[in-house]
């Protein structure tokens, strides 16, 4: 039984029932919990928006993360730790995947439990939105044309900012 937060990252896959069942285990205090899975994409945001031009990037056929193993753990469990003094939530649970992963692959898990929606989603949308601009990971996408690595994008740095969280990717 897990009934507190905690922060995996790993290679292998997870199931969202399994770790929504584990989060909330005899916990009775619970009446909400928001959970956001992340999968990856065939076509990242600059093949979408030029999907007409010839020239722009071929479809994703893979995407491999890396990280520093502790830095990136402790990294999330400070968030975690903010998002608890933020909201009025229980217990969170963070899986972040790494490795190489392809199209469809669940890359992250964000689950959250509280006693009412709102906190849920608040935090889930916060800790999501904490992810994708300040955790140490690095992207590289793999296309018919190449590897390329993948830079950090202004929108998720501007969903950062309303939290009054300045990126430091800017």
């Amino acid at each position: 039984m897990r009934t507190k937060s905690s922060v995996s990252i790993q290679t292998q896959d997870f199931d969202l029932s399994r770790e929504v069942e584990l989060l909330r285990a005899a916990d009775h205090r619970v009446g909400a919990v928001c959970s956001f899975v992340g999968t990856v994409r065939d076509r990242n945001a600059a093949s979408n928006a030029r999907a007409s031009d010839p020239s722009s990037p071929a479809p994703i056929l893979s995407m491999e993360l890396e990280h520093y193993p502790g830095m990136t753990e402790r990294a999330i469990e400070a968030m975690v730790d903010a998002a608890h003094h933020r909201f009025d939530i229980f217990a969170a649970r963070v899986i972040h995947r790494v490795g190489l992963l392809y199209p469809a692959d669940q890359i992250v898990l964000v689950a959250v439990t509280s006693a009412h929606r709102a906190e849920s989603f608040r935090a889930c949308e916060f800790l999501m939105d904490y992810l994708k601009t300040q955790a140490p990971f690095w992207k590289k996408e793999q296309s018919a044309q190449g590897a390329r690595w993948v830079d950090a994008r202004t929108a998720d740095d501007q969903a950062l900012a309303r939290w009054g969280i300045e990126s430091r990717n800017a």
